[in-house]
């Protein structure tokens, strides 16, 4: 009778050892994911003048927008390029603001995230308001 209570003490000490190392492994799953696709990595401002607002995807439509900024960008074998801002836009109102202003000089806050979720858009800077327009 003692075999039995053994055997039965071990698979449940087994149960207990696998739902431990499950719930472990989801915890650490869950961090990386929220650490890559949701914690805020950098806040700022970037100035220039608004290229173009779209709204684009195969499957996800999202509004993505290109800033040119003044001055000088890296060389390039032709010359020299511009510095751009390309990034992605969730809310609505910002987006329809940047689109019917294309051409206009803008601050634009942004949030830069470390990786880009497909239905939040392509780059990982998120325009979240306008500062100011001229």
């Amino acid at each position: 009778m003692t075999n039995s209570t053994d055997t039965q003490q071990r698979k449940g000490g087994f149960k207990k050892f696998l739902f431990i190392t499950i719930l472990v492994i989801l915890a650490i799953g869950a961090s990386i994911t929220y650490y890559k696709y949701y914690f805020v990595f950098g806040e700022g401002v970037k100035s220039g003048y608004l290229n173009y607002a779209v709204k684009k995807g195969n499957v996800f439509k999202t509004y993505e927008g290109k800033l040119i900024q003044e001055g000088f960008g890296q060389m390039k074998a032709g010359g020299v390029a511009s510095n751009q801002f390309e990034f992605s836009i969730e809310d609505d109102t910002v987006f329809k603001q940047l689109e019917s202003n294309s051409g206009k000089y803008f601050d634009l806050h942004y949030k830069e995230y470390h990786g880009a979720l497909p239905w939040r858009g392509n780059t990982v800077y998120i325009v979240d308001k306008v500062i100011s327009m001229k």
